[in-house]
């Protein structure tokens, strides 16, 4: 028979077998010679008083450490509890104050000032003046030749490659660089769009 190096370890390992669903407070797994019902009532209690301090906190971690100190809050006050069958709502009672005593506890990082910290952005564009560039680009690409115009909109409303443009109109992509930089020369030179330069 072995006897393990540190006694601490073996009860660390009886503790990571121990499913998630017979979670045991660490106040439960020290053993308090004056109080074994304590004990006894947070092993039997633990998993369930745990899900309350989850309802209290979204932090799984924050409510494990939440339920320690309601629970060392009862141990203090355990000679003092006259009716041990009401002990959930004493708990329940300590989880609900610590928490409001953390809420309160808070720091609070904002404050009012009379310049806003935030950099101003840049402005944004008039929509009425989007809509009017919008149209005359729209109305410049229809006067282009129809292969042009083909190859344009598929570079540039339809987003495709130039490799996906030439397969698409059957033409190779040489074709389809010349086609679309002479489009985008008319595009510039024409007289409706000059004020967008």
């Amino acid at each position: 028979m072995t006897t393990p190096v540190c006694p601490s370890a073996s009860t660390a390992a009886k503790s990571a077998a121990t499913p998630a669903a017979q979670y045991v407070p660490y106040a439960a797994q020290a053993t308090y010679p004056p109080y074994t019902s304590f004990s006894s009532y947070v092993r039997a209690r633990g998993p369930v008083l745990l899900r309350t301090a989850r309802s209290l906190t979204a932090n799984p971690s924050d409510a494990e450490d939440l339920l320690q100190t309601a629970l060392t809050k009862t141990y203090v006050a355990w000679e003092r509890i006259e009716d041990h069958r009401a002990l959930d709502g004493y708990v329940r009672r300590a989880l609900l104050n610590t928490r409001t005593s953390q809420w309160r506890k808070r720091k609070v990082d904002e404050f009012a000032c009379e310049e806003l910290p935030e950099p101003a952005g840049l402005p944004e564009p008039d929509p009425a003046e989007r809509q009017v560039l919008h149209d005359a680009m729209w109305r410049a690409v229809m006067r282009l030749p129809d292969r042009q115009r083909a190859m344009v909109v598929l570079r540039y409303y339809e987003d495709l490659s130039e490799a996906q443009t030439a397969e698409v109109l059957g033409v190779s992509v040489g074709t389809v660089k010349s086609a679309v930089s002479r489009a985008l020369g008319k595009l510039r030179e024409d007289p409706e769009l000059s004020p967008a330069r």
